[in-house]
């Protein structure tokens, strides 16, 4: 199991101090300084079962920036989006734990931590 964090977010502490307390084995991954790859993030959205826009934090500044707003949100735009994640890693939505039967969860709530732990 592994989690993308930002130590600075509090949805990320407390994944990380749910994780803790059921004793879970897994690998933090600083992901604003281990930045993944566009395909590290297709992989994940893979395992989640989600669109690149379902993940982007849209109300950063370099979301504002970039205009992501108006982008399209369909196929012929995915790669233009994983590619934007991949540049600005800030726009990724956190936490997200990989769990260990090949799948993902945003780990925003208690629930969805205990999911991943479930799995």
């Amino acid at each position: 199991m592994e989690i993308w964090i930002n130590p600075a977010c509090s949805k990320c502490r407390s994944a990380i101090t749910l994780l803790d307390a059921e004793g879970a084995d897994y690998t933090v991954r600083r992901y604003l300084e281990d930045v993944p790859s566009a395909d590290e993030i297709r992989e994940v959205l893979t395992r989640l079962g989600l669109e690149p826009w379902d993940i982007t934090r849209t109300q950063e500044a370099a979301a504002r920036e970039l205009g992501l707003k108006d982008w399209p949100r369909d196929e012929a735009s995915r790669d233009r989006w994983v590619t934007a994640l991949a540049e600005h890693p800030k726009l990724i939505q956190r936490p997200i734990i990989t769990a260990d039967d090949g799948t993902a969860v945003v780990g925003r709530t208690d629930e969805a931590v205990r999911d991943a732990l479930s799995r």
